[in-house]
């Protein structure tokens, strides 16, 4: 683990300050993962959230409000994808994306992007008994996938196609298992 912790009730306050400030948030990653099964499953050391870019200046003013104002450098940070922290131990990584006509999300840049139905970040699930909108069951199995799996992601994809009824990606047995 990091010296980042992310914690629900980091979270709730976080999400509940994004409401205030208008702000659209869906929580990803995760924090999206345990929100959907309704309980945490993991220690956390960021919170992911998908945002309409039209809302980012209303984000910046909610999170700094927060303390959670410092840019964080990550590799392959993009104008879509950035980290934001506090300097202390709360991390966030940002998703930013842009509505398309007929349901439609897009994320990413104009050329390499990816597009992808709305219903992707219409999950419902809670977080320390306060209700979350999250990213989907299927898009969250599918965002933990394409790449060389982490030992968080081979903790999180089997509860949710176990929970959900997904069929489970090849290579992510649950640990533990051969």
């Amino acid at each position: 683990m990091s010296d980042y912790e992310m914690s629900a009730e980091d979270v709730v306050a976080l999400v509940q300050r994004l409401d205030a400030h208008g702000v659209d948030a869906c929580i990803g990653g995760g924090w999206g993962v345990d929100a959907l099964l309704g309980e945490q499953t993991r220690d956390h050391s960021d919170l992911d959230v998908w945002v309409p870019a039209a809302h980012l200046e209303a984000l910046f003013r909610a999170f700094a409000e927060a303390g959670v104002d410092r840019i964080f450098p990550w590799p392959d940070d993009r104008p879509w994808n950035f980290v934001l922290h506090d300097g202390v131990r709360r991390r966030v990584d940002l998703h930013l994306y842009e509505p398309l006509a007929g349901g439609r999300l897009h994320y990413g840049s104009v050329v390499t992007g990816t597009v992808f139905a709305a219903d992707a970040l219409a999950g419902r699930g809670s977080i320390a008994g306060t209700p979350v909108r999250c990213e989907s069951a299927d898009w969250a199995v599918r965002c933990h996938t394409g790449y060389e799996p982490r030992d968080v992601d081979r903790h999180d994809v089997p509860l949710l196609c176990r929970r959900f009824g997904i069929p489970l990606p090849e290579g992510f047995e649950p640990l533990g298992k051969p």
